[in-house]
């Protein structure tokens, strides 16, 4: 591949990404069956994105990739682009069992989207789990879920999550009812596992 050449990522391909970084399939969550959604918008966090699809559709998860519209996205750090197969408009959050919401810049760019803003409130008010990592939350502050919520993010957001109302928790990994939140890349190994579990645990 050439620098700066663009490297087009489909849910497939998710999955030779995912073995390199050490996530094997395994049996520890049987998700066949089950349907997760993943937000992004341009200038998301491509290991942010990539890593809980491989999590999950290695352990039978079905994941579709939504957006403000369908296309291919950018992210900004790395050459990688995303397809996006559908759009916010086109889509209920009654036809999946949870959310992710990956970090980079895309969480700013997807708050400024009335319609992206919406299904990220109704779908959170419907109790499924909704699982933000980095700066992902900043969707759910603009969406107005995270009152009297525990929460984590990137350091940066601190501020942004405590003036929403969440108790702010630097932590790995910090889950309350539905919601599910990590920090950064380093978290992503119990991020992707928390949301497999709370999508086995729907589901027993």
């Amino acid at each position: 591949m050439k620098p700066g050449h663009p490297f087009v990522l489909t849910i497939g391909l998710a999955l030779c990404l995912v073995l390199t970084a050490s996530v094997a399939r395994s049996s520890d969550f049987d998700l066949k069956g089950l349907k997760v959604a993943v937000l992004i918008g341009e200038g998301f966090h491509d290991g942010e994105t990539v890593y809980p699809i491989g999590y999950l559709v290695n352990r039978g998860a079905e994941v579709t990739v939504i957006g403000i519209e369908t296309g291919l996205l950018q992210a900004y750090n790395s050459p990688l682009r995303m397809v996006v197969n559908r759009s916010v408009t086109e889509v209920s959050p009654e036809e999946f069992d949870a959310l992710i919401l990956p970090g980079g810049r895309g969480p700013g760019v997807l708050r400024e989207n009335e319609a992206a803003v919406s299904f990220v409130k109704r779908f959170f008010e419907s109790g499924r789990p909704v699982a933000a990592i980095c700066h992902g939350p900043q969707v759910l502050i603009t969406a107005g879920v995270l009152g009297e919520r525990s929460s984590t993010g990137v350091g940066s957001i601190r501020n942004e999550l405590e003036a929403a109302g969440a108790t702010y928790l630097d932590e790995e990994l910090v889950v309350d009812g539905n919601l599910i939140t990590s920090r950064v890349p380093k978290d992503l190994p119990a991020f992707s596992k928390a949301i497999a579990g709370a999508l086995a645990d729907m589901h027993r």
